[in-house]
Order: C-alpha cells, then structure tokens, then sequence
C-alpha cells in the first residue's frame, strides 16, 4: 500500500486518521505541526500528504504551497482536512496545489475512499 503523512496538530484526529489508513494496509507517519510535517516531508517522500489548515509552525497552506514548489513532489497526492469550508477557503487550498478537500467532520468510511480515489490517479 501507499506511505501517508499526516500533518494534523490535534491528537486525537490523529491517532483516528492513523488508525483508519492503517487498518487498510498504509503506512502512517504523524506530524504535529506544520514544520514538523515539512521536515518529514522532505526526509521520507511519501506518496501522499494529509494536512490540517490551521496549525502550529507553519499552515497546512504554506505546506503544500512549498512542497508543490518542488518537483520532486508534483506526484504526491495532497488532501486538505480541515474544518475551513467556505468557498474562498476551498479555492484558496486548490490554488495553493491541494488534490482533495474534505471538510470536518468526516466518517472514516469517506476518508478511505477519498484516499483511494486520488491514489488511484498517482
């Protein structure tokens, strides 16, 4: 299956997206703030990034915003998971480079198969 980071300061949203993707056979990094997640990023490569907006450090924006400034990362899929929902917001992510937006609160269930989906198109 695909390595997942995810970049996601509360720990319990978390521990929960770690736990789904696990249980469908990914391999799970966590990062708690947006510099942490850059860092691991950079240092592992994985085939997809799951952000939170608002974070610590640095936003789930400026995060994808820099790995997409990079070519070594225009084939990873991003997914923005935030509770941010309007429609600025969401065109706001797209133009920072994001593939997916799924507004919280999700059903495990929806994120498993949004994760499909865009690995499916890697």
């Amino acid at each position: 299956m695909a390595s997942v980071l995810v970049v996601e300061d509360d720990i319990d949203v978390a521990s929960l997206l770690s736990y789904v993707l696990q249980g469908v056979g990914h391999d799970v990094e966590v990062a708690h703030d947006g510099g942490a997640g850059l860092e691991r990023a950079f240092q592992r490569h994985p085939d997809m990034v799951i952000l939170d907006w608002m974070m610590p450090i640095k936003t789930g924006i400026e995060v994808c915003s820099t790995l997409r400034a990079d070519p070594d990362f225009s084939s990873t899929r991003i997914l923005m998971l935030t509770a941010r929902s309007s429609p600025q917001d969401v065109a706001q992510a797209h133009a920072a480079g994001i593939d997916d937006y799924v507004v919280k609160p999700f059903t495990p269930r929806q994120l498993r198969e949004r994760v499909a989906a865009l690995l499916e198109t890697a």
